[in-house]
């Protein structure tokens, strides 16, 4: 017997995915249902981020600090990034469309692999400058930046400096030290 061809596995859309109860992101059609309410330590981490980054924005006319958001990449990819950096007016209200400039991935059991893997793929190829994922069990964040060749190459493992991020807009410093919940270490 032989391997099974794609003909036989559903290939889904955004149409389909808008009806869909719970929270899920579309990856090439394929859905992939998102974890349970993440847990405490990811709130309060992703929270952290998102209070930075207004605060780090607020001189940027530009560039604004969203939590999670459908990006829709195209019809049959959509997906919900733990934090963003967005540098451009929304087209709607219910998406973004355009690249973020900064995506924030705060790992968990049930998604570190996506994100370690098939995540990184998918924003190297759509052009997402910085992609930061955060370990919230090693107290570490992967920073990486996209080169000229559209590919990411690692700037640090962020722990307790400060980090500068660079767009074609905006520049701004993140401390990382002030994102990990110090009664844990």
């Amino acid at each position: 017997m032989g391997a099974l061809k794609d003909e036989y596995y559903p290939h889904y859309t955004y149409d389909d995915y808008k009806g869909w109860e719970g929270d899920w992101e579309l990856i090439f059609g394929i859905p992939y249902a998102m974890a349970p309410a993440p847990m405490i330590e990811h709130q309060k981490i992703s929270n952290r981020i998102a209070w930075q980054l207004q605060e780090v924005l607020v001189s940027c006319a530009v560039c604004e600090a969203l939590l999670p958001v459908d990006w829709k990449i195209s019809d049959d990819t959509v997906v919900q990034p733990d934090n963003l950096v967005i540098c451009h007016e929304p087209e709607f209200d219910a998406y973004i469309t355009k690249a973020p400039k900064v995506i924030f991935e705060i790992l968990s059991k049930s998604t570190a692999q996506k994100d370690l893997h098939l995540k990184y793929d998918l924003y190297e190829k759509e052009g997402v400058t910085y992609y930061v994922i955060v370990d919230p069990q090693a107290h570490t964040a992967k920073v990486y930046r996209l080169n000229s060749e559209g590919r990411y190459m690692k700037v640090c493992d962020a722990r307790d400096e400060s980090v500068d991020f660079e767009t074609d807009v905006c520049r701004f410093r993140f401390d990382f030290s002030k994102i990990w919940d110090k009664g844990t270490e």
